[in-house]
């Protein structure tokens, strides 16, 4: 018998439909499972935003630093959560664990693999979006602060600046990334050869569990505590607020960037940093920029390594430390600029010298783009001949950056198995490979292999058995979880690059906390398979 037209459009209306009506469905489900669930009542339209929504756009890109993934082709949230508080999240929890809801929470967005808001794992997922969640309360007298996953870098910078002049938080140099992920994955900044990590600087937290409890650092116990400060957001919890330790700042601080060409001798100059930069005085932060310039459109030009320092002190001190331990750059007191703290995280931010530090109140990133990064560790000194290398490389794209951050001072005193993030004594630099491309039609393949093709070329000159790579920059080249039932054995393929062996304990400590993985990513921490318990 032959289907009629009529009853052929019948089903070809349903197959079309479905997606909508389970959609539907499921927000439906959800918004009576949470009104159930939350204890405070108000109108969903305030902090739920669905594709039929005018608003879900903006929203969805608001924060998705990584333009690669606001693709039409990418994978969309069936709708987008943005909690007003704590109570909010403990009911999303509780009503996607119930209903078998796939969920992924951002904070800033600056995941380099839009894993906060993106899952090409499984479907339907929904985002839940902290950015409500922003409050910061300074506590000068006790050296602390508390400050929630929704607020960035800047504004805890700028909060801590109103209270005090001589006080600070050793966290990241852009401004716009926020203390939930970055915490969560270790956190570092200019003050880290001072200070350590933005994680090795937590007092205490509030985290929602899998069962939708508020824990603090004693209820949760010391494991989860332990696991939540460098293991990577997305496997435990959601942490919503952070106890922070603030550290003493001097009045007047000093920064500079000298750039130095390949015809001014750019390439034995760092070589000569890679011998001392991990060795520096502690107050010292000189990390290395390395981009082309004055590139023709025959590729031609050349390479610039860009010292950009802060200097926790005046200049006549940083000029005593430099003719010490680096005469090499030839920095000059016309090359320092003495300010203080605040002013310093402006620049260290790239932002021009006169904007003033309100500027981080706007939440607003200038510098979005597609891009891909990938990172590395170096525990020796590359050879020149090698540097030489890479240069002839960096003529193959049309922004390619890479940044040679220190390590050693108080990074070189914290035990790699304090905190899950393991890169510490020996750690001479921290290597970042990035291409950017401003261009929605640019080929993106291109840029992608361009990263990949350094980081093969660099095999030789950085760490290895594991080669270490920074769990903040994720990559998903290094492997990752192919669905909802993680392997162990395919995770520790990118766990041990990034957290070594305390990758071991994080499995366990997950497998403690959230044995049937409801927090999952693809590169979360798995739970040990039962017959492995």
């Amino acid at each position: 018998m032959v289907p009629s037209s009529s009853s052929t459009l019948s089903v070809l209306l349903v197959l079309l439909l479905s997606p909508f009506i389970v959609s539907h469905a499921l927000q439906d489900r959800f918004l009576k499972c949470f009104s159930r669930n939350s204890e405070s009542s108000f109108p969903f339209s305030t902090v739920l935003y669905t594709p039929k929504n005018s608003s879900f756009t903006s929203v969805l890109q608001s924060s998705a630093q990584n333009l690669r993934f606001i693709f039409p082709s990418v994978p969309k949230p069936e709708f987008i959560f943005t909690p007003l508080q704590e109570s909010h999240i403990q009911a999303v929890v509780i009503c996607s664990k119930q209903l078998g809801i796939h969920l992924r929470v951002r904070s800033g967005g600056h995941d380099f693999e839009g894993l906060s808001y993106v899952s090409e794992m499984e479907t339907p997922f929904i985002v839940v979006d902290l950015a409500k969640l922003r409050s910061i309360s300074v506590d000068i007298e006790h050296n602390s602060a508390w400050v929630q996953a929704g607020a960035t870098n800047g504004e805890l910078y700028y909060r801590i600046s109103e209270k005090s002049k001589t006080h600070g938080f050793p966290s990241g140099t852009c401004p716009t990334v926020c203390m939930g992920g970055l915490i969560s994955g270790g956190g570092y900044g200019s003050m880290l050869r001072k200070y350590g990590l933005a994680a090795d600087n937590v007092f205490d937290v509030h985290i929602i569990d899998v069962h939708g409890r508020l824990l603090d650092r004693k209820s949760m116990g010391e494991d989860l505590f332990w696991a939540i400060r460098g293991g990577a957001g997305g496997s435990f919890g959601i942490v919503t607020a952070w106890k922070v330790k603030l550290v003493p700042v001097p009045s007047a601080v000093t920064v500079f960037t000298v750039t130095k060409t390949l015809e001014q001798g750019a390439t034995k100059l760092l070589y000569r940093w890679q011998q001392i930069a991990d060795q520096l005085d502690e107050d010292l932060f000189i990390r290395v920029q390395i981009q082309t310039a004055n590139v023709s459109s025959h590729g031609k030009g050349t390479m610039t390594t860009s010292y950009n320092a802060l200097f926790l002190g005046d200049a006549n001190r940083l000029l005593q430390v430099m003719k010490h331990s680096f005469p090499e750059l030839g920095l000059t007191r016309q090359d320092c600029i003495e300010t203080n703290w605040i002013n310093s995280t402006v620049y260290m931010a790239g932002l021009s010298n006169n904007t003033p530090p309100e500027f981080f109140l706007q939440r607003t990133n200038p510098d979005r783009a597609y891009f891909k990064g990938k990172s590395d560790y170096a525990r020796k000194p590359i050879p020149e001949k090698a540097l030489e290398g890479l240069w002839e490389k960096f003529f193959d794209v049309e922004s390619p950056l890479v940044v040679f951050t220190p390590y050693g001072g108080m990074m070189s005193q914290i035990s790699e198995s304090q905190t899950p993030f393991p890169h510490r004594k020996g750690t001479k630099f921290m290597i970042l490979y990035w291409s950017s491309w401003q261009d929605a039609t640019e080929n993106v393949a291109k840029h992608i292999n361009w990263t990949r093709k350094v980081y093969s070329y660099m095999t030789p000159y950085v760490s290895k058995n594991p080669r270490e790579a920074y769990a903040n920059y994720r990559d998903l080249d290094l492997g990752m979880n192919r669905n909802s039932n993680t392997s162990f054995v395919e995770a520790s393929a990118f766990g041990t690059n990034y957290f070594k062996d305390n990758f071991y304990r994080l499995v366990h400590v997950k497998t403690k906390v959230d044995p049937d993985n409801f927090f999952r990513h693809e590169q979360s921490i798995p739970p040990l398979s039962p017959h492995m318990r």
